[in-house]
């Protein structure tokens, strides 16, 4: 093998040996926490009425269309699950004589799955902890989608030009000083707005200050890495539909694969050098079978 040709080979092999070392690497990055300036939300199931005035409220603010698919009929707005035309929604679970409402929307994570998986950075967490989205960095490839263990962001599939919907937490709002929209309507505090760590707080004292009435948790304390939307309940948690119950956060390996592939693109180079590789083999066969 000529000199140029074993050269050649080793430079493939280096870099096929950059994305099996990138992974490792960065599945040893640190536990992730709160920023020191994290906001959140509070909800307590007991206090909730259902009474959706915090839908209401979300859709105004951020001036989403009416969603008249659900079970109204194509009458009145009538979501049932968070979708493109709904970032905020009041859900019933019911079973026997046990029942429940639940507020969803996006939890805000600590360590954000849908952020880890944009490889382009359209989903950062940003001031006050928040996840927000850049539609102008979007390429709709709807990762983000797949991997959130909430199943938060949506696409919308209906219109041409589509982008990710989901709640940012009134991002706009917070910048001019005031509370999310869904917060401040709420006519019995079912929901309050707050520093992370002071919700946090209020949350513990309650457990503390009603023993029998909640289940002994403040969910999003610390399940998935933590969220900094936090939930009190008097049902089990699995049961109004928050199914991942451990400690760890999203695993990292989607990530890591796919920023170790594209940053710097290494990937593509590994590729087109195997693919050169191949076709320098081949010729030199064909060179010594004529």
């Amino acid at each position: 093998m000529s000199t140029d040709r074993r050269a050649f080979f080793k430079n493939i092999a280096a870099a096929a040996a950059t994305l099996t070392v990138l992974p490792t690497a960065a599945l040893a990055r640190e536990k992730k926490t709160a920023p020191s300036d994290a906001v959140g939300l509070l909800y307590d199931t007991t206090k909730c009425i259902g009474c959706k005035a915090c839908v209401v409220a979300c859709k105004d603010a951020n001036k989403m269309p009416a969603d008249t698919d659900g079970y109204g009929h194509g009458l009145y707005d009538s979501p049932d699950s968070l979708n493109q035309y709904t970032k905020n929604i009041i859900q019933l679970y019911k079973d026997g004589n046990e029942q429940s409402f639940v507020k969803k929307q996006c939890m805000h994570c600590v360590d954000p799955a849908c952020v880890g998986a944009c490889m382009l950075g359209a989903l950062k967490k940003g001031k006050f902890g928040v996840v927000s989205y850049d539609v102008s960095k979007c390429v709709g490839c709807r990762y983000c989608e797949t991997v959130c263990p909430f199943n938060v962001p949506k696409f919308e599939w209906a219109k041409a030009a589509p982008k990710i919907v989901k709640c940012e937490l009134c991002k706009e709002r917070l910048a001019e000083g005031k509370e999310p929209a869904c917060t401040e309507v709420c006519p019995r505090k079912a929901v309050i707005f707050g520093k992370y760590t002071d919700l946090l707080d209020e949350a513990h004292l309650r457990l503390k200050n009603n023993p029998g009435k909640y289940v002994n948790k403040v969910y999003g304390e610390r399940e998935l890495g933590g969220t900094q939307v936090l939930y009190l309940s008097h049902v089990d948690f699995e049961k109004i539909g928050f199914r991942f119950q451990q400690d760890e956060s999203v695993p990292h390996l989607q990530q890591t694969v796919s920023h170790g592939i594209y940053k710097g693109f290494v990937g593509p180079v590994a590729l087109y050098g195997l693919l050169g590789a191949v076709m320098f083999r081949n010729r030199g066969k064909s060179e010594k079978e004529s």
